[in-house]
């Protein structure tokens, strides 16, 4: 009987310990939501970032998520939007999956003046997360259409957010920000157009995002080289997971962008996108494009955002499932 008791005893004493040690975290899912399965296309942008907490963000909704019925989005909790050309705000998308060709998507479905990422909003009754002077001109357009004003919240330089247990911080980039006329009221945007004019909401900016396992993603959104790369994205926000432009001419290159990550965020891992060009066929890098001479020229390991595919990523940058 004592022998029984001293066992039962010990166990209990285990159970304890095993009981105080601290939970392992759970690692974030990153899902690129581009026009064709398995492929990263020339006008790929979109990400959706789950949090072991449930929270789900998309970044940069664009033309290739397919509408809020899109069954790849799921419940979305807030969204992301780095600046309002047409290739992340979304005037248009696709009318099905893997419509056109990887190169050439047919973006059939217009969506003008409300734009995707407003219509997505408004379905998912997410937080819409912007800067600059954005914020004033979303809210507007989605009390017009008779949503919640309420669910835009502004993001500006040095401000956090948070959604669910994320955090949210806007860092600058160095990028234009002209709203096209079609995303305006009939007047203003036919005036506009005469002239050859955008409406100019502010600058453009980039998100540093950080989730409960600690780890810490900067979106680059569109932008050339800038001193914040290092000061704040680094210094401030510790980014060990970056996702950065590579499409060259409005932005950095690959070589350019190579020269963030190695010099100045210095992450643990990095995601190209943005790359204009259709950079994989059959899932399999293409030689050549910018994403294969960005690979080469970066230090840290690279991982192809494949549509529909999923990363996993733990608290350190390092990809531990999907890559």
């Amino acid at each position: 009987m004592k022998s029984t008791k001293a066992v039962l005893a010990a166990l209990a004493v285990a159970v304890a310990g095993l009981a105080a040690q601290p939970a392992v975290a759970a690692n974030v899912k990153i899902t690129p939501l581009g026009s064709h399965d398995g492929e990263f296309c020339i006008f790929d942008r979109a990400m959706v970032f789950e949090d072991p907490d449930g929270t789900r963000i998309l970044y940069d909704a664009g033309a290739t998520v397919r509408g809020p019925d899109d069954p790849r989005l799921g419940k979305i909790d807030a969204v992301l939007l780095s600046h309002v050309h047409w290739d992340h705000l979304g005037n248009k998308h696709q009318p099905k999956p893997n419509a056109g060709a990887c190169g050439k998507p047919d973006l059939s479905v217009k969506v003008s003046p409300n734009s995707n990422s407003v219509n997505i909003v408004m379905a998912k009754k997410a937080k819409f997360l912007l800067g600059a002077e954005m914020q004033s001109f979303f809210a507007h357009k989605i009390k017009s259409l008779g949503g919640d004003p309420g669910l835009v919240v502004t993001v500006r330089f040095g401000a956090m957010a948070k959604v669910g247990g994320v955090k949210v911080a806007s860092v600058p980039a160095v990028h234009t920000n002209g709203l096209l006329p079609e995303f305006l009221d009939k007047g203003h945007g036919e005036a506009l157009a005469a002239n050859g004019l955008t409406a100019y909401v502010g600058p453009a900016g980039g998100y540093v995002v950080q989730f409960t396992n600690g780890l810490s993603v900067y979106l680059s959104g569109d932008t050339g080289i800038t001193a914040e790369q290092d000061l704040v994205v680094r210094k401030v926000y510790k980014a060990n997971l970056a996702v950065i432009n590579i499409g060259d001419v409005f932005t950095t290159g690959p070589t350019e962008a190579a020269y963030v990550i190695n010099e100045m965020v210095k992450p643990n891992a990095v995601i190209p996108s943005h790359a204009n060009q259709a950079t994989t066929k059959d899932g399999k890098l293409v030689p050549g494009t910018r994403t294969d001479i960005f690979i080469k020229a970066v230090k840290v390991p690279a991982h192809i955002p494949l549509s529909g595919k999923t990363m996993e990523f733990d608290g350190t940058g390092k990809c531990v499932a999907g890559c």
